[in-house]
């Protein structure tokens, strides 16, 4: 059996991913992002499965219940990312069902009603939010609550600058800025909207994007070196196609997107993390246009996404991060060896020629059994060497 050698940090494996350098072997993200993560519940299956304490489970985003990955499971498996989240500011405990116990914000109170449904609500002056789990649940549904930090959005952006700061200083982890910047693309209205007040949209977005400047400009000043990368998240896709028609999606969402993009590029080295699930093929010319260097989370399960065609069309302008593993129908559902089969198909589609950090598509939900998740990130391993590196980009000059 040939051995191989690291001869990077994360760090550098990711930037130079990032940069289309030869690497000594693809990066493996699990929970740098919240959909690369794993479901809590999950989690302290893993953990329980590989010997490791429960007790300290904690809780990054309340609504999809994600574990906060720790340190021993990221060596564990070769894991190059970990998620810019300064932590809450008090914890509690909760537990949603024996035997699991996890760490929640102490600002979130969740009510157990007499069905066995969990409630979170908040008010916000005179409107209360609402989000409920079921019994039985994995996660929460209805509003999104999950800014739990107790603090002014500039406390809360020196939090975390300080939080990427100590990443960088005292880890060799890659990281990157997550904090509500959108694609300038909204909910089932304002696709609604772009036909019946097209101007109105325009509006929406001009106004939008003169916010996300001032709000980018903020964040390339906190952060400086300490990120190598700032996301973007907008889902545009449905299992079967884009949720707008692609001249549509040019007249509306480009003009404002690409400046987005290029303010980012121009006042820092980051690249533009674009999260959006579904079948986005025909749009994904134009967001290269428009600056997107990173598309997440590459679901291979929907319709024209085929891996093999994404790569061969765009793998020279875009990187992938994501779709090393289909965990709509198989990481949940197969086999273990089903599991290796799929992982060990995608990898040869995304990791010829560089540019691509290997993550299942979107988060491993609750009751995937740890043996598969413990097979995908062992194959993703085992496959991500670079044993030759003849093919690969020549380096680049700067991020």
């Amino acid at each position: 059996m040939q051995m191989h050698m690291e001869t990077m940090t994360s760090r550098q494996r990711i930037i130079r991913t990032l940069r289309r350098e030869p690497v000594d072997r693809m990066p493996i993200d699990l929970g740098g992002h919240y959909s690369t993560g794993i479901s809590a519940f999950a989690y302290w299956h893993l953990r329980e499965y590989l010997g490791l304490d429960t007790a300290n489970i904690w809780l990054p985003d309340m609504v999809q219940v994600l574990a906060f990955v720790d340190e021993d499971i990221r060596r564990r498996f070769h894991c190059d990312c970990v998620l810019l989240h300064p932590g809450w500011p008090r914890l509690q405990v909760w537990t949603p069902r024996a035997p699991y116990i996890f760490g929640i914000p102490s600002s979130a109170v969740p009510q157990l009603t007499v069905n066995g449904e969990w409630i979170i609500s908040r008010r916000n002056g005179e409107q209360v939010r609402q989000m409920c789990m079921p019994e039985g649940g994995y996660f929460f549904d209805g509003d999104w609550i999950n800014n739990w930090h107790e603090c002014d959005d500039d406390t809360l952006l020196r939090c975390m600058a300080h939080q990427a700061k100590l990443i960088y200083n005292e880890s060799d982890y890659a990281t990157m800025y997550i904090g509500g910047f959108d694609a300038f693309f909204g909910n089932i209205d304002f696709l609604c909207q772009m036909y019946t007040d097209p101007q109105g949209v325009h509006d929406i977005n001009r106004k939008k994007l003169e916010s996300a400047l001032k709000k980018a400009s903020m964040v390339i000043e906190a952060m400086g070196e300490y990120i190598q990368l700032i996301e973007i998240n907008s889902d545009m896709g449905m299992q079967t196609g884009p949720m707008c028609s692609p001249s549509m999606f040019e007249k509306f969402v480009v003009p404002y997107l690409s400046k987005l993009c290029k303010f980012i590029h121009t006042h820092s080295d980051y690249k533009v993390f674009l999260h959006s699930c579904g079948s986005i093929k025909p749009l994904i010319p134009m967001l290269i246009e428009c600056g997107i260097d990173v598309l997440n989370p590459v679901q291979v399960s929907a319709a024209d996404m085929d891996p093999f065609e994404l790569k061969a069309k765009f793998g020279d302008k875009l990187i992938f991060w994501g779709g090393g593993c289909n965990t709509q129908q198989v990481l949940g559902r197969g086999t273990t060896d089903e599991v290796a089969k799929d992982v060990r198909r995608l990898i040869s589609a995304f990791k010829p020629g560089g540019g691509f950090v290997f993550s299942q598509v979107h988060n491993i939900m609750g009751d995937v059994p740890p043996e598969n998740i413990v097979t995908m990130l062992d194959t993703a391993y085992v496959e991500s060497w670079y044993t030759s590196q003849k093919n690969l980009p020549e380096p680049s000059e700067k991020l």
